[in-house]
């Protein structure tokens, strides 16, 4: 719990969804202006819960928005103005116009609020599972390697993030841990050190550039932490052959070779609107811990299909960890289904609040 009062953290990524990507492939570009709808819509959700009684009529539910250079922040919150029983207000921090604020926010969030609700793809909702600790966290994709967050309505995510912030409904009923990949590389000049969310990858492209990871020549393999074809980039690689649910231990190992003379080959979609044929050398299931070894002469590290470390010969050890170790995250469905049954919705005072636990 973060305070007497129940609150909520929202972080929303300017940059998320707007990366080369989205112009290379066939999936659109998520502008400044559909984020703010998005993030107006987390904050009307944020109201969906009933008034147990009439004690709890005057009831506040706390928001603190992470700020943001493109004012996505101010015009929710301005959007919001009016809303019930809500009290909304930009998080007081510096802004950089980089990851380090999402990292920043989250870190603020940890021990001030009971949920939070983060809008990005992977790399934005990675950024802030790590510092969120075991804050239960609501991921919506406004990004563009989705494979964790959920292409979930704003209000519906907002609601979901209420009743567990709310305590209207168990938060341990209905979160999940994540597994996560951490990647570790020995370089002459030192150990450098990476986590991925849902995969670490390694990459012969020998510069960050662009830092997406879309040519399948260019991707050597890795470690996924989850796997299924329905997946974006290598954890679809891997859930082609291998599937593995994310709340499962240990994780998956690939290493990929030119299609014309890899001993199989799987159909993948590697990015947003990007379907192409992948050559595998090898798919091998990993037990939590269980390192894998690439030796890279001149190549990226990259985490959830973005290029992050450029190391020269480096050996690079990638493991998948318990999934007790990951980002507790909401599952939507589950959670408006629990807030039902408890009443959470009926908006004659019959809510059966004894029926949620604490987190």
């Amino acid at each position: 719990m973060g305070s007497a009062v129940p609150s909520v953290g929202l972080i929303v990524n300017p940059a998320a969804g707007r990366d080369v990507r989205r112009l290379t492939g066939g999936a659109s570009v998520v502008d400044n202006h559909a984020k703010r709808r998005v993030a107006a819509c987390v904050l009307d959700g944020l109201t969906a819960v009933a008034h147990d009684d009439d004690r709890d009529r005057d009831r506040t539910l706390e928001v603190r928005v992470m700020p943001d250079r493109a004012g996505i922040a101010d015009r929710a919150i301005e959007d919001a103005a009016d809303a019930e029983g809500l009290e909304a207000r930009t998080l007081e921090m510096p802004i950089e116009g980089t990851a380090a604020d999402t990292r920043r926010a989250a870190a603020r969030f940890r021990d001030a609020v009971d949920a939070a609700v983060v809008l990005g793809g992977d790399g934005t909702t990675r950024d802030a599972a790590a510092e969120l600790g075991d804050v239960p966290l609501v991921a919506v994709s406004t990004g563009t390697n989705n494979v964790v967050p959920s292409a979930v309505d704003g209000t519906i995510a907002g609601a979901a993030a209420a009743l567990v912030a709310t305590g209207a409904i168990p938060g341990d009923e209905v979160t999940t841990r994540h597994g996560i990949v951490e990647a570790r590389a020995e370089t002459p000049i030192g150990e450098r050190r990476l986590t991925g969310l849902a995969a670490a990858e390694v990459s012969a492209q020998s510069f960050v550039g662009t830092r997406a990871l879309v040519d399948p020549a260019d991707l050597r393999g890795g470690v996924v932490s989850r796997a299924h074809p329905g997946d974006i980039g290598l954890p679809a690689v891997a859930g082609a052959l291998e599937p593995v649910a994310p709340d499962e231990p240990g994780g998956v190992a690939v290493r990929l070779a030119d299609p014309e003379t890899a001993p199989r080959t799987v159909r993948a979609v590697l990015a947003p609107g990007v379907t192409t044929t992948v050559g595998v050398e090898s798919v091998e299931r990993l037990e939590p811990g269980e390192p894998v070894r690439f030796d890279v002469s001149d190549g990226v590290v990259g985490a959830d299909g973005e290029r992050e470390l450029e190391v020269t010969d480096a050996t690079v050890d990638l493991r998948p960890t318990a999934a007790a170790a990951g980002p507790r995250l909401v599952d939507v469905r589950a959670a408006l289904e629990a807030g039902t049954r408890v009443g959470a919705f009926a908006g004659d005072g019959r809510v059966d609040s004894s029926a949620a636990k604490k987190k």
